[in-house]
């Protein structure tokens, strides 16, 4: 299985990158999608997200709901990116995070140049513009990491 994590990654990021993995299995285990279905293309979960993200009552949920949903589909996110785009997990230094460091994924664009987004950032603007739509998260993803034809090219 390709977890998105080079050789040279660190123990924490591939313990990140497995976490993120895992985290999505959990997710289709609920939408009821096989894991063999899962494995084989991640994609096969975003029917059933979207339909299950777009039946949640935002407007009752608490933070720690908010907290899951984010933990939620920022792994399903970084996994789509990795799974099917070449992508991997990498941790970024930043004095400004609570923990001095983020975790970003990064990809080869088409430009042949390296290019990280941070999938936390990718899902918290969903937030800021509902409602949420999962391809649209994925799509400003692949945008920001130039892994797909823009209509500029």
């Amino acid at each position: 299985m390709h977890d998105g994590t080079p050789e040279e990654v660190d123990a924490e990021t591939q313990e990140w990158a497995e976490g993120a993995h895992r985290n999505v299995g959990h997710l289709a285990d609920m939408l009821g999608i096989t894991r063999d279905r899962f494995e084989a293309d991640p994609l096969e979960l975003l029917p059933g997200l979207q339909n299950y993200v777009s039946r949640l009552p935002l407007d009752q949920f608490e933070q720690s709901d908010w907290i899951t949903l984010h933990s939620d589909l920022t792994s399903f996110l970084g996994d789509v990116l990795v799974r099917r785009r070449g992508a991997a997990w990498t941790r970024v230094d930043d004095p400004s995070s609570p923990a001095g460091y983020r975790y970003c994924i990064q990809a080869s664009g088409l430009d042949g140049e390296t290019h990280r987004v941070e999938p936390y950032d990718v899902v918290m603007e969903e937030f800021r513009n509902p409602p949420i739509e999962i391809a649209r998260m994925i799509a400003n993803a692949e945008a920001v990491l130039r892994v797909s034809p823009s209509h500029d090219e």
